[in-house]
């Protein structure tokens, strides 16, 4: 909401989540888990109340306006993290030389890509956890930054420069996003 001379946005809080501010870090708790994030931005100001959470900016630019959207963006991340988490579906592809994908502790390796002896490895980043089905690859957690950078290092494990990939579609591609469904 764009009043004279200020910027707000105000993100409600549903039940079973606290929000607690301790200087410029966010702390979410959740039934799900926990997730910390700094909002730091000398103009922008985050502020926790009964209820809900409001990012504002007095007199904003138009890179505050942007920052303002994306804090609270951010947060509506995190509370939906908290609540439901994050799932990336993956399908793993190839065409004569079968794969072979197996999550171990901190990374998961992928054997026999387009029949090469060389074990390639993707790291897993955070607290995400990796499933393998199969053909079917699913990384799950709360926080969407994590899931999504452990989905494209899966992706970017099984890349090849200099091949059309219309042609050479042996790979590990992202299928599904959990938050990109349209309800």
């Amino acid at each position: 909401m764009t009043l004279a001379g200020k910027i707000e946005s105000t993100i409600a809080i549903p039940g079973g989540v606290t929000v607690d501010k301790d200087g410029d870090t966010v702390r979410v708790k959740g039934p799900k888990g926990e997730l910390s994030r700094n909002f730091a931005h000398p103009r922008v100001i985050v502020k926790v109340d009964e209820g809900e959470v409001t990012v504002s900016c007095e007199y904003p630019r138009v890179k505050e306006k942007a920052m303002v959207g994306t804090f609270a963006a951010h947060i509506n991340n995190m509370i939906k993290g908290v609540t439901t988490g994050f799932s990336y579906g993956l399908k793993v592809v190839y065409s004569h030389f079968p794969m072979k994908v197996t999550a171990k502790g901190d990374h998961v390796e992928i054997n026999n890509y387009m029949g090469g002896h060389a074990v390639r490895s993707a790291k897993i980043v955070g607290e995400c956890k990796v499933k393998v089905n199969g053909a079917d690859v699913t990384v799950e957690g709360i926080s969407i930054e994590d899931c999504g950078q452990t989905a494209a290092n899966l992706e970017k494990a099984t890349s090849r420069g200099g091949f059309d990939k219309r042609t050479f579609q042996d790979g590990i591609y992202i299928v599904h996003k959990s938050h990109k469904v349209k309800e």
